[in-house]
């Protein structure tokens, strides 16, 4: 069993005393000390076992021996760098292209999804000579000063006038709450027609694209599935004015996505983007990424007479462990896992979903899977006060899950790859719990005919506190009833930062746009101007 240096106390203190105040911590009233993790659980000081929702890093398990083992065996023989010839770097370089299209064939290996995302800029501009990125509203790329530029999620928290004058915001293509609903003829085509008229408009102004950037499925943007057919209308806009697509599988590469092995795939395999870029699960929680592209943006890249150096990137430990990897998601069926626990799970969610008022929506692929929870399912109102208390409630349950979207409002599934039917289970019959305590203390429901409101509402425990809430309908929550909700704890990360910043007073960063506000008028099938 792992052993502590310090009690928690004396980290929480030696944390605030050496640690910069801007890097938060997940549940920072009371904080988890975690010492060890295995497969999909992590263990706290005490040994407590938490089952993990939310570690997209650690792919293919927590501390999976195979990884270990090839890191050690790698780490005794040698590392060094990629100015040495050495096996493991071209072995692994043939292994990771060998999954994508044979277009995408040259590697640059990096440390982090940053540095993939900030070299892919890099790589566009020097390719197309434009220097003009087009980006969607709620994207996040990374924290480099160059990716925080082209990331609404990051600088809209800025004081007005943070967005670049070589930025273009285009719309998330949301069909749930954004511009074009499910029950648009052709959301694809209406949100790429957006894309189109700001680059029509930008070329007005003397602007030349360079790209377009885009998460092949937004994570911090609220598990937004882009509609089958988008990312190919884009691209053709984009290549029809010299830029590139750079699809950032980030978040959701190597097999999340169950049928695919890359979630740019789900939009058909006549869709290829010109620059890829990975990171996160690509080493189980060891630092490295990388990008991908074609000879011919390579060769550009070169011409520029500068060397592309990287003192860490594509050593023979992280080339090593990055082997071991693509092989256990192989040998264990992962991304198999992905689809038959990710479908499950989804059924359990829909059938929550019939009983329960609060889920507006369930969307996802494989073992990425957002529950948009609303106030409201007319109007879609959404419920950031009764996210974050079902957050909270599953701590207190060892399960940890994390919210996010442009509202925080968004449960957000994106676990290990070991992930089990019999988790899904556990976490579902948890959530329903916690929402039956919710709707029993406001009296609210998903109405039928047997179906009658419950007229005395329960005691619910919020953070220490003895009070009940009051009996209300779930529209009146957002008040001064929930606010004891809203903030008794919030989960604060790089990915989902203080609830009290204007990342929560915005409902759209550099477009007009409505998400739910309903005096803004129908928003399926037509475009909305205010």
């Amino acid at each position: 069993m792992a052993t502590e240096l310090f009690n928690k106390q004396q980290t929480i203190q030696l944390r605030h005393r050496h640690i910069g105040p801007s890097c938060k911590v997940f549940f920072s009233k009371d904080p988890l000390k975690i010492i060890r993790a295995q497969g999909q659980y992590m263990y706290d000081e005490n040994d407590t076992k938490f089952l993990d929702c939310i570690n997209n890093v650690a792919h293919v398990g927590h501390s999976h021996p195979d990884v270990v083992q090839a890191a050690v065996r790698q780490m005794e023989l040698l590392n060094t760098n990629s100015r040495f010839l050495h096996d493991n770097l071209v072995q692994y370089a043939k292994q990771l292209t060998a999954t994508l299209p044979p277009k995408l064939s040259v590697c640059y290996f990096v440390n982090s999804g940053s540095e993939a995302n900030d070299l892919a800029l890099r790589l566009a501009r020097q390719y197309t000579g434009h220097q003009d990125i087009i980006t969607l509203d709620h994207a996040y790329h990374g924290h480099l000063t160059s990716l925080i530029d082209i990331s609404p999620y990051k600088f809209c928290e800025l004081p007005s006038g943070a967005q670049k004058e070589f930025v273009h915001v285009a719309p998330s293509p949301d069909i749930y709450r954004g511009r074009y609903r499910e029950d648009h003829p052709d959301p694809a085509s209406a949100y790429a027609d957006e894309v189109n008229l700001l680059i029509q408009e930008a070329q007005k102004k003397g602007r030349k694209m360079a790209a377009f950037i885009a998460e092949s499925m937004q994570s911090c943007g609220g598990q937004i599935i882009p509609p089958p057919g988008y990312f190919q209308k884009v691209a053709q806009y984009v290549h029809n004015v010299g830029g590139v697509f750079i699809a950032d599988e980030v978040q959701v590469g190597f097999g999340r996505v169950g049928k695919r092995f890359w979630a740019f795939q789900l939009q058909g395999g006549d869709f290829v983007p010109d620059i890829i870029t990975m990171g996160k699960p690509i080493g189980n929680g060891h630092p490295m990424s990388c990008v991908v592209t074609t000879k011919e943006i390579a060769a550009a890249f070169g011409a520029s007479g500068l060397e592309y150096f990287n003192t860490f990137g594509g050593n023979p430990v992280s080339c090593a462990i990055g082997l071991a990897v693509l092989n256990i998601i192989e040998k264990e069926d992962l991304c198999g896992n992905a689809s038959k626990v990710g479908n499950y799970l989804i059924d359990l969610l829909k059938e929550l979903q019939a009983k329960h008022q609060l889920i507006g929506d369930i969307r996802g692929v494989g073992l990425f899977i957002g529950v948009d929870l609303v106030k409201d399912r007319e109007k879609r109102t959404p419920a950031m006060a009764e996210a974050q208390y079902i957050i909270y409630r599953l701590k207190e349950q060892n399960i940890l899950l994390s919210a996010d979207g442009p509202h925080r409002n968004v449960l957000k599934f994106k676990p290990p790859m070991c992930f089990t039917v019999e988790n899904a289970k556990f976490v579902v019959e948890k959530i329903g719990g916690i929402l039956s305590d919710l709707e029993k203390g406001t009296r609210v429901g998903v109405p039928n005919e047997d179906s009658k409101s419950v007229a005395n509402g329960l005691p619910l425990t919020l953070s220490g506190s003895k009070r009940k809430l009051p009996q209300a309908n779930i529209s009146e929550l957002n008040s001064s009833r929930i606010d004891e909700l809203r903030y008794t704890e919030a989960l604060q990360s790089e990915e989902t930062p203080d609830e009290n910043s204007n990342h929560y007073n915005r409902v759209l960063c550099g477009q007009q746009q409505s998400s739910y506000h309903s005096e803004h008028g129908a928003v399926s099938g037509k475009r909305i101007r205010t």
